[in-house]
């Protein structure tokens, strides 16, 4: 018998589940987005050395979230909402776990590789003196809890699987609430808590790691989650490792280009419906092109006032408003490559994904790199990475649109006409 939340999935009207499903997954963006504000203004307290080491550090940070989180969260979600879609409970249940094994490894992975190449990376990016110090500080407390990052994203994302948006959503929310009051408290030190500076930030973002864990943890072994894994009964195969894997593994390749692009910019300065499924792929679309515009827009028109929250330094705030100016415009190209990026994880066609994330970075990094030499203006080089945000929106609009899931020309308004026609007669 299938499970009631599978059923809503497949065949409750497709915007108002959309929606559902969607806001708490914005008010964890929301959550996420203020408890990184935060961190940030506390240690831009302790200088611009901190500051400018932070800054080192988070593309390589963004990196290992959007690949535990949207890449391999990604395949694990899609599959098990695969499995279960097709009734093959057994299967999800193992998915959950096979799913877990793939976090530890991949997790201890990034832990050897950044803190035992951090200076390497952080040099390569532009990183030196106290900057680089504070970066390497910083980022060897992160990394060292790298896996703890790895089986947060992957617990959530085996929850989402199941239609569960709820929880993950309450638990990084809880998570953040009590993350924003623990990171100046062991940053700067308060009562029996010491001042560890730089570190006490990282410390108290592992700390929420932990805790979300056992939240995950409890929540999956003590019998409220629609899966119920057992170590007991599991039998690890490769073929669920490679239902993971075939959507997860390249969509880790769409991230790592579309956080290289980062980089350089940096070191520069489902069950068978198709129909439905494209449908909801524009829906969330237009939703994600609109948020994410109106969002670009507001940091163009006010970049001072967004940017003066960090720092004051004026080279820094002339910079940063250039490329607010430059890149916020396009930001909405940015999520509707995204969303149809995640929308073709679950339809498993990710070729033309990573075309475009491959396309926007090569624009970035040699239009960017032939600014620096011809030019020299900043502008240009933000101007190549909003070309890069262009032609990866373009290309997997056009991707979509031109049939790369189905096989078949289905343009959104033809796709729009097509439905309509069929539920009249």
């Amino acid at each position: 018998m299938m499970d009631p939340r599978t059923r809503l999935l497949l065949e409750a009207p497709t915007a108002s589940t959309l929606l559902r499903l969607a806001i708490p997954n914005m008010l964890v963006m929301l959550a996420q987005a203020a408890a990184g504000l935060v961190e940030t203004y506390f240690i831009g307290k302790l200088g611009t050395d901190a500051l400018a080491g932070v800054a080192l550090v988070f593309p390589v940070v963004m990196l290992m979230q959007m690949m535990s989180a949207g890449a391999m969260g990604g395949g694990i979600a899609s599959s098990i909402a695969r499995a279960l879609g097709a009734g093959r409970r057994a299967d999800a249940n193992a998915l959950a776990l096979h799913a877990l094994v793939i976090a530890l490894c991949l997790g201890a992975a990034f832990a050897i590789g950044v803190v035992g190449g951090g200076r390497w990376i952080y040099q390569a990016m532009g990183g030196s003196g106290r900057a680089l110090e504070a970066a390497l500080t910083y980022s060897n407390w992160i990394f060292a809890g790298a896996v703890l990052v790895w089986l947060f994203n992957s617990l959530g994302a085996v929850l989402r699987g199941t239609g569960n948006m709820a929880f993950p959503a309450a638990v990084t929310c809880i998570g953040v609430l009590i993350l924003v009051p623990a990171s100046p408290v062991l940053i700067f030190g308060w009562g029996p808590f010491p001042a560890l500076g730089i570190a006490g930030g990282a410390v108290a973002l592992l700390s929420y790691y932990v805790l979300g864990c056992l939240a995950f943890v409890a929540y999956l072994w003590g019998g409220r989650s629609v899966l119920h894994p057992s170590l007991r009964t599991v039998r690890f195969r490769w073929p669920l490792f490679r239902d993971i894997l075939r959507v997860g593994a390249v969509a880790a390749l769409v991230t790592v280009t579309t956080n290289l692009t980062i980089i350089i910019g940096t070191a520069f300065v489902g069950a068978g419906e198709r129909e439905r499924a494209l449908r909801t792929a524009w829906i969330g679309a237009a939703i994600a092109f609109t948020l994410t515009e109106a969002i670009g827009l507001c940091a163009a028109a006010f970049p001072t006032a967004w940017l003066s929250l960090f720092d004051t330094d004026a080279r820094m705030l002339e910079a940063g408003a250039t490329y607010l100016r430059t890149v916020g415009p396009f930001y909405g190209m940015f999520g509707l490559a995204l969303s149809l990026y995640f929308a073709s994880q679950g339809a498993g066609r990710l070729l033309w994904p990573l075309l475009g994330a491959a396309a926007r970075l090569a624009i970035a990094a040699l239009a960017g790199w032939l600014a620096l030499r011809w030019t020299g203006e900043l502008s240009h080089v933000f101007l190549a990475q909003s070309l890069g945000l262009v032609a990866a929106g373009l290309i997997n609009w056009a991707a979509v649109a031109g049939g790369a899931w189905f096989g078949s020309l289905r343009w959104p308004w033809s796709t729009a006409a097509a439905l309509q026609k069929q539920s009249s007669t």
